[in-house]
């Protein structure tokens, strides 16, 4: 093992040098991918110096996510101490399902869940758990929501039409995981978006109203703490008084920006969240652990243990129920998600995390200042949004981006909200500053000024 954690050092050394002189890669073709890098597998294995070059060649071609450049999707950045205690959690190997393996490593996760609870002000009652991935937090709050509504539904099935409600611009994992509970993804209705992207509260509730009035059985209010696009907050208070009335579970999907609960200034934007019935974030987006830190909080925990516990003699074998987290949890094997948030959190503190909140809003308002003097962009988000969606003169969103991508300049994304196509950038990246931003858009206005003397070229010819 010594030898191979020297090279590892090696590579990883290399990578951070990479990073900064190359922060963005050339792709390859996904039709010569796994023949250029001899991805393909052969009865007798490769000697070590062969094996070496190999990973090195497949480091040099992967994008790196941790780069000063990389805005494409709704995470990014290294924290040091988290990656340390990812790697640890790799070197432990520890399973998260029982206390007898687990250890102190159980603890840290109740120690977790403990500090979140607190902070979104949900009472003793509350419990919750690390799920592998937000798609998958959103599937137990709905799952919980199910066998809430109807008791039976655990055992019997689902044998009535319930509905779930959840915004235009939610997730994609809401109807996906309508169907991994039997709901069935034509019983979602997506209800529209206001022109700041959140919920209409109006539709929501006129719709449970129709489906009451045809006879179906509304039980489950999907709201957005992010969306995936604007970034945009539903109204938490709103939507719980209209679940209150009809007696809908309501859930709160905070897997983009529900870190705000760490910051003082903008915790507000998912004010009423301590009304909801389950909530969930990511830690691996804003607060920039690596990948994957899902944590779903119920406020009745009897619903996780009703929902996902089953007996099982041959792996519950002390009498330590309460940190047998394998009682609460969607999957029984499960690698340790919780080491590389709580490394992260006791080295920065509660102060540390907040300040790594408000230096991404920080970054946003940098953009968003840089786009409203300049008269070739036009701005299509809004304040309070990590989310800066934007157009350069008249060049289409999708072509930029795809050259930025393809020439290996910068990787960001592009989205749509109603008729708009525009530039998706993401200030996920808390190690970024305010240069690193306006470095960006020099790179995206070369990008542009290149496919306009194509198209200017091409019109000549």
């Amino acid at each position: 093992m010594q030898k191979e954690l020297h090279f590892f050092n090696q590579i990883v050394e290399k990578l951070l040098i990479d990073e900064e002189k190359n922060p963005v890669v050339k792709p390859i073709s996904t039709d010569h991918v796994i023949d250029h890098l001899d991805l393909n597998f052969k009865d007798q294995g490769m000697d070590d110096d062969a094996w070496q070059r190999l990973i090195e060649q497949l480091m040099d071609f992967t994008p790196k996510t941790a780069s000063k450049l990389f805005f494409n999707q709704l995470f990014g950045g290294r924290q040091p101490k988290a990656v340390v205690g990812d790697l640890l959690a790799v070197m432990l190997n520890n399973s998260m399902y029982t206390y007898k393996v687990a250890g102190p490593q159980a603890g840290i996760e109740k120690a977790i869940m403990h500090k979140v609870i607190q902070l979104i002000n949900y009472p003793e009652t509350a419990d919750g758990t690390i799920a592998p991935g937000g798609s998958m937090c959103n599937f137990m709050g709905l799952v919980m929501a199910r066998d809430a509504a109807i008791d039976s539904t655990r055992n019997e099935g689902v044998t009535t039409k319930m509905i779930v409600y959840t915004s235009a611009e939610s997730h994609y994992s809401i109807p996906k995981n309508a169907a991994f509970a039997g709901i069935g993804r034509k019983q979602v209705r997506y209800i529209k978006a206001n022109p700041l992207g959140q919920m209409d509260t109006q539709e929501l509730e006129l719709t449970i109203e129709k489906d009451l009035n045809a006879g179906h059985f509304p039980f489950f209010v999907n709201a957005t703490a992010g969306t995936t696009v604007l970034g945009a907050f539903d109204t938490i208070g709103a939507i719980s008084e209209i679940c209150k009335k009809y007696n809908l579970w309501l859930h709160v999907d905070g897997a983009y920006c529900g870190g705000v609960i760490f910051s003082q200034k903008y915790r507000s934007l998912v004010q009423g969240i301590e009304l909801s019935d389950s909530f969930s974030f990511n830690a691996h987006k804003m607060l920039g652990t690596p990948l994957s830190c899902s944590i779903i909080i119920a406020k009745d925990k009897a619903h996780l243990s009703k929902s996902f516990s089953n007996d099982a003699d041959y792996l519950y074998q002390t009498n330590t129920d309460e940190f047998d987290l394998g009682k609460t949890s969607i999957q029984c094997g499960r690698r340790n998600d919780a080491l590389k948030f709580w490394t992260l959190w006791k080295s920065v503190g509660n102060n540390g995390l907040e300040k790594i909140i408000d230096h991404q809003f920080y970054l946003a308002d940098v953009a968003r200042n840089y786009i409203t003097n300049h008269p070739d962009y036009t701005l299509y988000s809004h304040p309070n949004s990590i989310s800066i969606c934007f157009n350069y003169k008249a060049v289409p969103a999708d072509k930029l981006c795809t050259l930025l991508y393809e020439d290996a300049s910068a990787m960001v994304g592009y989205g749509k909200f109603q008729e708009d196509e525009f530039v998706r950038l993401i200030t996920i990246n808390a190690n970024n500053t305010e240069k690193d931003i306006l470095h960006f858009f020099q790179v995206l206005e070369r990008g542009a000024k290149k496919i306009e003397n194509n198209q200017t070229i091409a019109s000549l010819a």
